[in-house]
């Protein structure tokens, strides 16, 4: 039996090589032929298009605003600080939207995301775009989390707050054979540790619009977001901690992005919109990403390994992670964007 066991394990490392270097020069190419080969002959023209945004007060969700508004599109801007969506529908106005509509929701709430959808459609009389972007963090080990229970938060806003205003927006995108553009994340495919609550709900949001892109075929296009660490609330700080309550913690923050590089989120939401333009399926952006989601599906210990060497903390020596230690030890840190160094998180 053991010998069975071993040699199973090495046929199958070696199948997982084999693939590596299989997927590479031959899938890679044709994968990008296809994709060529079956991109619209001219990006879409977003003049005069609505496109409804949720977690539109901050990070991803404003910048996007602030994309979309400049190729003339109409907006409504969906989020639960009202005064922030003012300022943001504002700054809309002022780079070339030709009308803003502010709606004061939480998509966690189905009712809510109902009201958004119809308000929106009530105003502009048409929906063409979804953007679904809502979403909230956590970063602490499991055995650290002293209030479970709070923690179903995640899955309120990061998986249903997607799905209600998508089921409630679908007829209207139906109707003008729209888009939907849905904020996910690496972490959907490459699970790390310290974010098992978020992992999960990113890895729930994923799978739901992949089997609804087969559901839908071109009726609606689905572009998903999975992207790494971008400049937003959440890299700030801004999370459910581990006794349940939403707050800014720059030391779990540090902890958690370590060695890794934290993108400019103009150039995250730059390179989102060409791609919803071109009706690409996913956008993964900072690149540095995607060779990480092929490791986690091909050698997952690798990735386990990793991992744990790099959040591993010991109560007992009282030692920070050693991502966070690295960070510290180089400086790196000074890299940072600058609303990250000095994080400001907006109230209402």
């Amino acid at each position: 039996m053991e010998l069975y066991l071993l040699l199973h394990s090495v046929v199958m490392h070696a199948v997982a090589a084999l693939v590596i270097l299989v997927y590479i020069p031959v899938c890679v190419p044709a994968r990008l032929l296809a994709r060529a080969l079956l991109r619209p002959p001219r990006k879409e023209d977003l003049r005069g298009k609505v496109v409804l945004i949720t977690g539109a007060s901050s990070g991803i969700g404003e910048e996007l605003a602030y994309q979309y508004a400049r190729e003339g599109a109409y907006l409504a801007l969906v989020a639960r600080r009202k005064q922030a969506l003012k300022g943001v529908a504002a700054a809309a106005l002022q780079r070339g939207a030709p009308d803003v509509l502010v709606v004061p929701a939480d998509v966690a709430d189905p009712e809510q995301s109902r009201r958004a959808v119809e308000e929106t459609v009530a105003h502009f009389g048409k929906l063409n775009h979804l953007v679904a972007n809502a979403g909230i963090w956590s970063s602490c080990a499991f055995d650290q989390v002293t209030n479970i229970a709070a923690f179903t938060k995640l899955m309120d806003v990061n998986f249903w707050g997607s799905v209600y205003p998508t089921y409630y927006a679908l007829p209207h995108l139906k109707a003008s054979r729209g888009k939907l553009v849905v904020s996910c994340s690496a972490a959907g495919t490459v699970a790390t540790s310290r974010m098992a609550f978020y992992n999960a709900s990113k890895a729930a949001q994923l799978r739901f619009y992949e089997t609804l892109r087969t559901e839908l075929g071109s009726e609606v296009g689905i572009t998903i977001l999975t992207a790494g660490y971008v400049e937003s609330e959440i890299t700030k700080g801004k999370g459910v901690q581990k006794g349940g309550e939403v707050a800014v913690d720059e030391d779990a923050r540090d902890a958690q992005i370590g060695v890794f590089p934290v993108g400019r989120v103009e150039t995250l939401c730059e390179v989102a919109l060409d791609a919803v333009r071109n009706g690409d399926w996913y956008v993964t952006w900072p690149s540095m990403y995607r060779p990480m989601q092929l490791v986690a599906c091909l050698a997952p210990e690798v990735l386990s390994w990793v991992s744990y060497a790099l959040y591993k903390e010991e109560a007992a020596k009282r030692s920070r992670p050693l991502g966070q230690r690295i960070l510290e030890a180089t400086g790196a840190k000074t890299l940072f964007p600058p609303s990250l160094l000095h994080p400001v998180v907006k109230t209402d």
